[in-house]
């Protein structure tokens, strides 16, 4: 019973990520240095139905570059923060690309897919903060 009631306490050596951690920090300047365009974080700690602590979600021009912004976020978090994504989809397509990190989770969209999908407003309820291009 006493492993229950440490996955009850997140006060017990349970760190959180915020927008200051290595790799968050990592991810957005991956995505600046590839050009990506409207880029967001969505902090979602506060949500309940939240699967994750961040969105962060950013637009490319193109399918090219889409896939391009994936897969140097993946080199440059596994250079800098010695993580690996535990999923990525869509890059066969590369309309919208999910690559997830499970605390964070990165939607790199065509504008098409992003301008449909408005998953800003599906989240509208998670404070938003603009990244600089």
């Amino acid at each position: 019973m006493e492993q229950l009631s440490v996955l009850e306490s997140p006060s017990k050596g349970i760190t959180r990520l915020t927008r200051n951690s290595k790799i968050f920090k990592t991810i957005i300047k991956s995505i600046q240095d590839k050009k990506g365009s409207n880029i967001v974080s969505l902090d979602l700690k506060n949500i309940p139905e939240a699967v994750a602590d961040f969105f962060i979600i950013c637009q490319a021009a193109s399918t090219t570059q889409v896939r391009a912004i994936a897969d140097f976020i993946e080199d440059e978090v596994r250079e800098y923060c010695d993580e690996r994504p535990y999923k990525n989809e869509g890059k066969q397509t590369s309309q919208w690309v999910l690559v997830d990190y499970i605390s964070i989770v990165v939607h790199i969209m065509h504008p098409e897919a992003h301008q449909f999908y408005r998953l800003e407003d599906m989240w509208s309820d998670a404070p938003l903060q603009k990244h600089e291009s």
